[in-house]
């Protein structure tokens, strides 16, 4: 990777960060209770996570202008690790071994291909 795509990667991994962010506002609209079906598809975290959604298909089309296509799904993987996160820190998730095992294949892999 050379210089020149630093910028596209980084443009990358923040629409997987936003992407990542929009899961968390859906999942919270979907623990909620709602008085109607349209109470549930208009509230702010459903549209604010589809728009994010949005935004990120269009942050990731312009990352590949400069991302190579065989570098992208090693960095949408990385999207593994902050719903992980979030999943724990917003969610109180539980962690077990098989999880932690997931995300250090997740990890390595990432490493390998950096490497």
């Amino acid at each position: 990777m050379n210089q020149a795509q630093l910028p596209y990667v980084a443009l990358y991994l923040l629409s997987t960060f936003l992407a990542s962010v929009s899961q968390v506002l859906l999942k919270k609209a979907a623990l909620r209770e709602h008085k109607s079906l349209l109470a549930e598809y208009t509230d702010w975290r459903v549209i604010l996570g589809y728009g994010l959604f949005v935004g990120c298909s269009l942050l990731t089309m312009l990352a590949y202008k400069g991302v190579p296509l065989n570098v992208g799904p090693v960095l949408e993987a990385t999207g593994y690790l902050y719903v992980t996160f979030f999943g724990v820190v917003i969610f109180h998730e539980r962690m077990n071994p098989k999880k932690i095992g997931a995300l250090v294949l997740i990890i390595v892999g990432i490493l390998i291909y950096a490497l």
